[in-house]
């Protein structure tokens, strides 16, 4: 029997890690780029800065030194971005013009 996957938002997900949030959100984001990308590229881009700014507040609530820090909580996910370009798939497609 299949397991359902239940996907609540993003950045209220501060129990996983973010390889896991990673793998969960892959399909959702290749879907997405592999539909519109291919004729919508720029509105495609405003959902991956989208999906930057709720990994953003995804940090900014799983990491106490963060919390009400945005300017810092960008730049952590900057420093991810630059450790693991290939972690989430809009990050591998639009590398870091996307933010």
């Amino acid at each position: 029997m299949r397991q359902t996957v239940r996907r609540w938002r993003l950045n209220r997900q501060t129990h996983v890690p973010i390889a896991d949030l990673a793998m969960l959100y892959i399909p959702v984001i290749q879907g997405w780029w592999n539909y519109y990308g291919a004729f919508y590229q720029t509105a495609v881009l405003r959902f991956f800065q989208h999906i930057d700014r709720a990994l953003e507040r995804w940090a900014r609530r799983k990491y106490k030194a963060l919390h009400g820090r945005h300017r810092r909580s960008v730049e952590c996910v900057r420093k991810m971005q630059v450790a693991s370009p290939t972690l989430f798939h809009h990050w591998r497609v639009a590398g870091p013009k996307v933010g």
